[in-house]
């Protein structure tokens, strides 16, 4: 197999929307398969290669064969299977940067993967034409995050961007009903207009943060340690997060070296221990 991997850093019209773009080329004698857990990025896969199948969404919908896709803000684990020839621009949107490129609302395309022809037509068969002929991944680069540019719409509601990032902040630790209760508003009013925009609930989304930094932190920690600094409440509840989450325990997980957002980006989530 021979695997090629370029990072582009994020343009600063996109900063808070994109965490990064990834080109991708891998060439093998046979499909490779994948499984991803859940995580806080959500990719934008734009090909140019072989479609990619969709194997399993364990916590969700979108089954299938795509071309290019997005797979939304996901509470579970999602299974791949690409081509011989796969090629692509992977765009790593933040939840809040979905609604602002996409236009449309977290909630339409979370627990779930949709082709990217079905949410931006302009995105789909002929541009992924474009990005065949562009020859080079400068020149791809370039014209990914020229059209997402173009589609910036206006900011989130404040109130959701700052309770976003309060939960980020946290680790996916603050306990929401206090985060509520600062807002000032009534909990459904918070929680709709939260659901509406990033896809998942507030206490839903906050299990994907504290899960995400304590899986970057598998492998590095004993497990105990590991359960400990992320606020579970013991090894136990730590395990049965990782099989939620990601499909196996942890000591698996850690062994598996599963792909995620950050690993395609070369970073490592706020909050674990860096290597």
């Amino acid at each position: 197999m021979t695997r090629e991997i370029v990072r582009q850093p994020t343009h600063p019209g996109l900063r808070g929307l994109v965490a990064g773009v990834v080109g991708f080329r891998e060439r093998s004698a046979v499909p490779l398969e994948r499984r991803q857990p859940a995580g806080t990025l959500l990719p934008l896969v734009l090909s140019f290669g072989d479609p990619f199948e969709i194997v399993d969404v364990a916590a969700g919908k979108g089954v299938g064969t795509y071309g290019s896709f997005l797979a939304g803000f996901m509470p579970g684990p999602v299974s791949t299977r690409s081509g011989r020839s796969h090629a692509c621009v992977q765009v790593y949107l933040t939840p809040l940067g979905v609604g602002r490129l996409l236009g449309v609302p977290g909630r339409e395309v979370a627990a779930r993967v949709t082709g990217v022809e079905d949410l931006i037509p302009e995105l789909g068969t002929s541009f992924s034409e474009q990005l065949d002929e562009a020859g080079t991944w400068r020149r791809r680069f370039d014209l990914v995050q020229s059209a997402l540019l173009a589609r910036a719409g206006e900011p989130a509601d404040p109130m959701v961007s700052w309770l976003w990032d309060r939960i980020t902040e946290s680790g996916g630790q603050a306990h929401i009903g206090n985060l509520v209760a600062e807002t000032g508003w009534s909990h459904r009013h918070v929680t709709t207009c939260f659901q509406r925009a990033v896809g998942l609930t507030p206490k839903a989304a906050a299990g994907v943060v504290r899960f995400e930094r304590a899986a970057a932190d598998l492998g590095r920690l004993p497990i105990a340690e590991v359960a400990a600094r992320h606020g579970y409440a013991d090894q136990s509840h730590l395990t049965r997060e990782a099989v939620r989450y990601a499909g196996e325990p942890p000591a698996a997980l850690a062994a598996g070296r599963r792909p995620t957002a950050h690993t395609a980006l070369g970073t490592t989530p706020a909050g674990s221990r860096l290597r």
